[in-house]
Protein backbone atom coordinates (compact mmCIF):
# COMPACT_ATOMS: atom_id res chain seq x y z
CA UNK A 1 0.00 0.00 0.00
CA UNK A 2 1.23 3.38 -0.70
CA UNK A 3 1.83 6.08 1.88
CA UNK A 4 0.44 9.31 0.66
CA UNK A 5 -0.46 11.42 3.87
CA UNK A 6 2.89 12.89 4.36
CA UNK A 7 4.85 12.32 1.43
CA UNK A 8 5.76 15.77 -0.35
CA UNK A 9 5.61 15.80 -3.59
CA UNK A 10 6.46 19.33 -4.78
CA UNK A 11 7.95 22.08 -3.11
CA UNK A 12 5.77 25.25 -2.60
CA UNK A 13 6.99 26.63 -5.48
CA UNK A 14 5.88 23.85 -7.45
CA UNK A 15 9.24 21.81 -8.51
CA UNK A 16 9.61 18.18 -7.57
CA UNK A 17 10.92 17.84 -4.25
CA UNK A 18 13.21 14.56 -5.52
CA UNK A 19 15.77 14.47 -2.39
CA UNK A 20 12.37 14.14 -0.04
CA UNK A 21 11.58 10.98 -2.95
CA UNK A 22 14.85 9.63 -2.61
CA UNK A 23 15.11 9.51 1.04
CA UNK A 24 11.75 8.35 1.53
CA UNK A 25 12.46 5.40 -0.56
CA UNK A 26 14.70 3.92 2.16
CA UNK A 27 13.09 5.81 4.95
CA UNK A 28 9.98 4.49 5.46
CA UNK A 29 11.11 1.23 5.21
CA UNK A 30 13.58 1.59 7.85
CA UNK A 31 11.35 2.98 10.05
CA UNK A 32 8.35 1.03 9.68
CA UNK A 33 9.69 -2.98 9.17
CA UNK A 34 13.41 -2.55 9.02
CA UNK A 35 14.39 -1.36 12.43
CA UNK A 36 11.71 -2.18 14.45
CA UNK A 37 12.10 -5.90 12.83
CA UNK A 38 15.71 -6.08 14.51
CA UNK A 39 14.94 -4.36 17.95
CA UNK A 40 15.14 -7.87 19.61
CA UNK A 41 17.73 -9.65 17.55
CA UNK A 42 19.47 -11.97 19.81
CA UNK A 43 23.02 -13.24 19.33
CA UNK A 44 22.65 -16.97 18.41
CA UNK A 45 20.25 -15.34 15.51
CA UNK A 46 23.24 -12.96 14.56
CA UNK A 47 25.58 -15.93 13.78
CA UNK A 48 23.46 -18.68 13.44
CA UNK A 49 24.59 -20.85 10.72
CA UNK A 50 21.43 -23.03 9.38
CA UNK A 51 23.93 -24.58 6.09
CA UNK A 52 27.22 -26.03 6.44
CA UNK A 53 30.45 -23.41 4.84
CA UNK A 54 27.97 -20.59 5.77
CA UNK A 55 30.40 -16.96 5.73
CA UNK A 56 30.08 -15.28 8.77
CA UNK A 57 31.70 -13.01 11.26
CA UNK A 58 33.87 -15.28 13.40
CA UNK A 59 37.43 -15.43 14.74
CA UNK A 60 40.43 -15.22 12.69
CA UNK A 61 41.80 -18.15 12.91
CA UNK A 62 38.59 -19.84 12.33
CA UNK A 63 38.13 -18.07 8.69
CA UNK A 64 36.12 -19.79 6.09
CA UNK A 65 38.27 -17.90 3.44
CA UNK A 66 41.71 -16.58 2.30
CA UNK A 67 40.71 -12.52 1.48
CA UNK A 68 39.16 -12.85 5.40
CA UNK A 69 39.14 -9.15 6.24
CA UNK A 70 38.93 -6.82 9.56
CA UNK A 71 40.93 -4.66 11.59
CA UNK A 72 40.42 -6.30 14.97
CA UNK A 73 40.22 -9.91 16.17
CA UNK A 74 37.37 -10.78 14.03
CA UNK A 75 37.24 -11.36 10.54
CA UNK A 76 34.24 -11.19 7.74
CA UNK A 77 34.90 -14.13 5.42
CA UNK A 78 35.19 -13.12 1.43
CA UNK A 79 36.88 -14.13 -1.60
CA UNK A 80 37.05 -12.06 -5.10
CA UNK A 81 35.91 -13.23 -7.56
CA UNK A 82 33.17 -14.76 -5.48
CA UNK A 83 32.75 -18.11 -5.90
CA UNK A 84 30.29 -20.33 -7.62
CA UNK A 85 27.75 -20.17 -6.34
CA UNK A 86 28.42 -17.74 -3.77
CA UNK A 87 28.00 -19.03 0.06
CA UNK A 88 24.85 -18.39 2.19
CA UNK A 89 25.78 -15.70 4.67
CA UNK A 90 24.87 -15.21 8.63
CA UNK A 91 23.48 -12.02 9.72
CA UNK A 92 26.39 -11.30 11.35
CA UNK A 93 27.74 -11.01 7.58
CA UNK A 94 24.96 -9.53 5.88
CA UNK A 95 24.98 -6.83 8.70
CA UNK A 96 28.57 -6.32 7.80
CA UNK A 97 28.00 -5.62 4.08
CA UNK A 98 25.18 -2.96 4.86
CA UNK A 99 27.22 -1.21 7.44
CA UNK A 100 30.55 -1.47 5.47
CA UNK A 101 29.86 -2.04 1.79
CA UNK A 102 27.06 -0.03 1.21
CA UNK A 103 26.87 3.15 4.15
CA UNK A 104 30.32 3.37 5.80
CA UNK A 105 32.52 3.26 2.50
CA UNK A 106 29.78 5.63 0.53
CA UNK A 107 29.48 7.90 3.74
CA UNK A 108 33.51 8.54 3.47
CA UNK A 109 33.66 9.06 0.32
CA UNK A 110 31.11 11.25 -0.32
CA UNK A 111 29.73 12.61 3.05
CA UNK A 112 32.69 13.39 4.90
CA UNK A 113 32.39 9.91 7.47
CA UNK A 114 35.17 8.44 8.89
CA UNK A 115 37.22 6.56 7.14
CA UNK A 116 35.91 2.56 6.58
CA UNK A 117 37.32 -0.19 5.07
CA UNK A 118 36.72 -4.23 5.06
CA UNK A 119 40.31 -4.51 6.12
CA UNK A 120 40.23 -2.03 9.21
CA UNK A 121 36.55 -2.61 10.71
CA UNK A 122 36.71 -3.94 13.94
CA UNK A 123 33.62 -5.99 13.86
CA UNK A 124 30.95 -6.37 16.43
CA UNK A 125 30.87 -10.11 17.81
CA UNK A 126 27.12 -8.85 19.02
CA UNK A 127 23.71 -8.05 17.78
CA UNK A 128 23.89 -5.09 20.00
CA UNK A 129 26.79 -3.73 18.58
CA UNK A 130 26.22 -4.29 15.05
CA UNK A 131 23.14 -2.33 15.66
CA UNK A 132 24.76 0.42 16.95
CA UNK A 133 27.00 -0.02 14.16
CA UNK A 134 24.50 -0.16 11.64
CA UNK A 135 22.35 3.31 13.13
CA UNK A 136 25.27 5.41 13.18
CA UNK A 137 26.44 4.79 9.16
CA UNK A 138 22.23 4.55 8.74
CA UNK A 139 22.06 8.50 10.54
CA UNK A 140 25.18 9.36 8.53
CA UNK A 141 23.60 8.14 5.19
CA UNK A 142 20.58 9.76 5.57
CA UNK A 143 22.34 12.87 6.16
CA UNK A 144 24.73 13.11 3.57
CA UNK A 145 21.76 12.56 1.06
CA UNK A 146 19.59 14.80 3.05
CA UNK A 147 22.30 17.52 1.54
CA UNK A 148 21.99 16.94 -1.93
CA UNK A 149 20.28 19.32 -3.54
CA UNK A 150 18.96 18.77 -7.28
CA UNK A 151 21.99 20.08 -9.14
CA UNK A 152 24.42 17.24 -6.75
CA UNK A 153 22.14 14.78 -7.74
CA UNK A 154 23.11 15.41 -10.94
CA UNK A 155 26.30 16.20 -10.52
CA UNK A 156 28.54 12.71 -11.34
CA UNK A 157 29.61 10.91 -8.44
CA UNK A 158 33.67 10.87 -9.42
CA UNK A 159 36.41 8.27 -9.35
CA UNK A 160 35.62 6.85 -5.30
CA UNK A 161 32.96 4.80 -7.62
CA UNK A 162 35.89 3.59 -10.16
CA UNK A 163 34.16 2.74 -13.60
CA UNK A 164 30.93 4.48 -12.26
CA UNK A 165 32.27 7.39 -11.44
CA UNK A 166 30.69 9.22 -14.58
CA UNK A 167 27.11 8.48 -13.30
CA UNK A 168 25.28 11.05 -10.84
CA UNK A 169 24.65 11.23 -7.53
CA UNK A 170 20.76 10.44 -8.09
CA UNK A 171 21.78 6.99 -9.41
CA UNK A 172 24.39 6.33 -6.37
CA UNK A 173 21.21 7.25 -4.50
CA UNK A 174 18.97 4.48 -6.34
CA UNK A 175 21.77 1.80 -6.11
CA UNK A 176 22.61 2.01 -2.46
CA UNK A 177 18.97 2.04 -1.41
CA UNK A 178 17.83 -0.64 -3.36
CA UNK A 179 20.92 -2.91 -2.52
CA UNK A 180 20.33 -1.71 1.34
CA UNK A 181 16.51 -2.80 1.32
CA UNK A 182 17.34 -6.43 -0.87
CA UNK A 183 19.69 -7.28 2.05
CA UNK A 184 17.55 -6.06 4.67
CA UNK A 185 14.81 -8.05 3.31
CA UNK A 186 17.52 -11.13 3.42
CA UNK A 187 18.35 -10.45 7.08
CA UNK A 188 14.00 -10.44 8.19
CA UNK A 189 13.90 -13.78 6.32
CA UNK A 190 16.76 -15.30 8.32
CA UNK A 191 15.06 -14.39 11.08
CA UNK A 192 11.91 -15.87 9.95
CA UNK A 193 13.74 -18.93 9.01
CA UNK A 194 15.42 -18.87 12.77
CA UNK A 195 11.94 -18.72 14.59
CA UNK A 196 10.34 -21.14 12.57
CA UNK A 197 13.10 -23.72 13.97
CA UNK A 198 13.62 -22.72 17.51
Amino acid sequence: MMRTESVRIVRNDGVMDWTTQLLEQLTFHWDHQVRPGLADLTDDEYLWEPVPGMWSIRPRAAALSAMAAGGGELVADFEFPEPTPPPVTTIAWRLAHVIVGLFGERNASHFGGPPMTYQTTVWPGTAAEALAMLDEVYAGWIAGVASLDEAKLATPVGEAEGEYGHLPYAALVLHIHREAIHHLAEIALLRDLYRAQH
